[in-house]
């Protein structure tokens, strides 16, 4: 799978001017962990988290503060709290290198572009909610994909866990590959093995 098929579009962003307070609404009504921060042009040029928002934002209890004496001023605005600069990956990346990128980079939120214009953005929730579809709706969809590929009756398809077990008809090593290709490249899959169903012929 690539990034273009998993990526949330279009994506919601902000700009530096957007006030901090204006940010942090638009987290809270989408529920998002993060927001591209682009230019007048759509351009990247930063990225707005949860944690950048709420970082020096509220005031320690004075009955318990460590430091009574005062803090610095919270940024009022994107511009001043945003992480910059930021890498974004192109739509056509491989799946599986963007979630080790979220992993190893340990950030909730990959910002997916053409270019430097963003086109999209991939969280570890997508991630989450794709391995979480129900295994029915996977079989569905492999059924459909393999049935345009090389006909309905051709292909038995099991789901369970996202690990699908495709059965072929037919022994054509070929076939069997591009079957593989064509399930592993549908939401929720998370491996596919086609073998040949000796005596359905």
């Amino acid at each position: 799978m690539r990034a273009r098929d998993l990526m949330t579009r279009p994506v919601v962003t902000v700009t530096p001017e957007t006030t901090a307070k204006r940010a942090a609404e638009v987290l809270a009504e989408h529920g998002f962990t993060a927001l591209p921060v682009v230019d007048d042009d759509d351009r990247l040029i930063g990225i707005v988290t949860e944690a950048d928002l709420i970082r020096d934002r509220f005031p320690e209890d004075i009955r318990s503060a460590k430091h009574p004496a005062g803090r610095a001023a919270p940024g009022a605005t994107v511009a001043e709290v945003m992480t910059t600069p930021v890498t974004g990956m192109s739509a056509g990346s491989d799946l599986a290198e963007v979630g080790r990128a979220l992993l190893d980079g340990r950030i909730r939120a990959m910002p997916i572009v053409d270019g430097a214009k963003v086109v999209g953005i991939l969280t570890r929730g997508d991630f989450v909610r794709a391995f979480a579809r129900a295994d029915e709706a996977i079989a569905a969809d492999v059924r459909h994909h393999l049935a345009i590929y090389g006909g309905p009756s051709r292909w038995t398809v099991d789901v369970h866990d996202g690990l699908v077990r495709i059965g072929d008809r037919y022994g054509s090593d070929t076939d069997h590959h591009v079957a593989k290709v064509i399930a592993e490249g549908i939401p929720g899959v998370v491996q596919a093995k086609v073998t040949y169903q000796e005596g359905e012929e």
